[in-house]
């Protein structure tokens, strides 16, 4: 497969060069896959207003959440900013390899939002009825169900981008997963 070209802020549209400014200022540095959404006049601008929308779910929830997501849809790319966020969030190595697996033994509520979202996506959104009520008695409600399900699309979102452009990874490369864990 042929990489994409990731475009430098140049290369984009006057809005979409704000929002590099933007990231830069916050981040440190344009990710490849933001800057890759520029490659559309609206599509980084939607990306972002969706990815930072309001939602029931804190940052660690979040992070479990994308990186079961990115696990599941083998992408190289989010696992490897997820973990990286995830580390600044207080995750450990072992326990993003545990959310990663979808077997969380440390923390019962996000084992299962964690075995939710794996559901979801292995099931084209037809989580088990067990896997469900699993969720709600951990303390989670409807509310919540609705945030996981746009947090998973969100995740896909970028899954799927990176799989079609295949753009370079420029965050510390996440291992394989069952090479981590032998």
């Amino acid at each position: 497969m042929k990489t994409f070209n990731v475009p430098a802020r140049e290369q984009v549209s006057l809005n979409n060069q704000a929002i590099f400014d933007n990231l830069k200022k916050v981040v440190g540095f344009v990710p490849n896959l933001y800057a890759t959404f520029a490659h559309s006049e609206n599509a980084l601008a939607n990306y972002m207003a969706l990815q930072s929308g309001k939602t029931s779910l804190k940052a660690k929830e979040k992070e479990v959440v994308n990186l079961v997501v990115s696990e599941v849809n083998q992408c190289v790319y989010c696992l490897s900013a997820h973990t990286a966020i995830a580390k600044l969030n207080g995750f450990t190595e072992d326990q993003i390899l545990e959310i990663r697996a979808g077997e969380i033994t440390f923390d019962p509520k996000l084992d299962a939002l964690a075995k939710l979202a794996k559901g979801i996506v292995e099931n084209r959104g037809h989580a088990s009825d067990e896997t469900i009520g699993n969720f709600y008695a951990a303390g989670y409600n409807e509310g919540s169900l609705v945030d996981v399900v746009v947090l998973v699309g969100d995740k896909i979102i970028t899954n799927y981008l990176h799989a079609l452009t295949n753009i370079p990874v420029d965050w510390p490369l996440a291992a394989k997963l069952e090479t981590a864990v032998q």
